[in-house]
């Protein structure tokens, strides 16, 4: 008797299998080539263009709202209007945002979700007599970055706020109207380079990063692929990490 033979694809890989399968899409189509980080389908496209533009979807996003005038907003030390980089979950790098009145927005590394969640529930934990809430919203929210000296020329066609040097500086954040959608506005340069990421609603990021491309040609806009941090690094590469104290 021949032995049992093993059901197909089961205790072995196929060679056909490739070694990296997206599990999360942004709502933008990544530009050729596509290839995979942390489990996003992004471009593996490079560009040295003066003026690019990247789908940052795969950014991890925390929101919390809180008291704008209690303990835990002087806590985390950023007000409305500001942004501001540290590394609160070891040596994970965070931009924390201030959002709103009494709203925040962390961003981090793809896959920090969890990391950011623990450090801001355990910020709201040391403040017990007020009320703070934390949600992951990586998959509900677009993110994009313009990077270049024309980036806040582009900017000022899609929106009426004044976003020069002198009234927009490294740090700053606010909310406006882009290409006619809401959105939060983030100036987070990239070493010499001016840099602004935008935060939009997942249902309107494709038309934002569109109407963006669209708008900078005379510009010379170009798209720029995700890379493994996109400005969000660490010591040991992406993934959580535990919470410090």
């Amino acid at each position: 008797m021949s032995p049992p033979s093993t059901p197909k694809g089961a205790g072995c890989v196929s060679e056909n299998v490739p070694a990296a399968v997206p599990v999360a899409r942004s709502p933008i189509e990544p530009a050729p080539p596509e290839v995979v980080v942390a489990g996003w389908a992004v471009s593996g496209r490079r560009s040295d263009a003066p003026l690019t533009i990247t789908d940052c979807t795969p950014l991890a996003k925390v929101t919390l709202r809180a008291p704008p005038d209690g303990a835990l907003a002087g806590d985390l030390g950023v007000p409305f209007g500001r942004a501001r980089r540290s590394t609160p979950v070891a040596d994970l790098d965070v931009l924390l945002v201030g959002r709103g009145p009494g709203e925040w927005l962390a961003l981090g590394p793809p896959d920090a979700a969890a990391s950011l969640v623990d450090w801001l529930e355990h910020a709201v934990s040391r403040r017990p007599h007020e009320f703070g809430t934390v949600v992951d919203v990586t998959h509900s929210r677009a993110l994009l970055r313009l990077t270049g000296a024309r980036a806040a020329d582009l900017l000022a066609r899609e929106c009426a706020v004044d976003l020069s040097d002198p009234a927009c500086p490294d740090g700053t954040a606010l909310r406006s109207d882009v290409s006619g959608v809401a959105a939060d506005v983030v100036r987070d340069d990239r070493g010499a380079a001016p840099s602004h990421l935008i935060h939009c609603e997942w249902s309107v990021g494709r038309y934002l990063f569109e109407s963006l491309l669209d708008g900078g040609a005379e510009f010379g806009v170009d798209v720029d692929g995700f890379g493994d941090q996109d400005g969000f690094g660490n010591q040991d590469g992406l993934g959580n990490r535990p919470v410090t104290a």
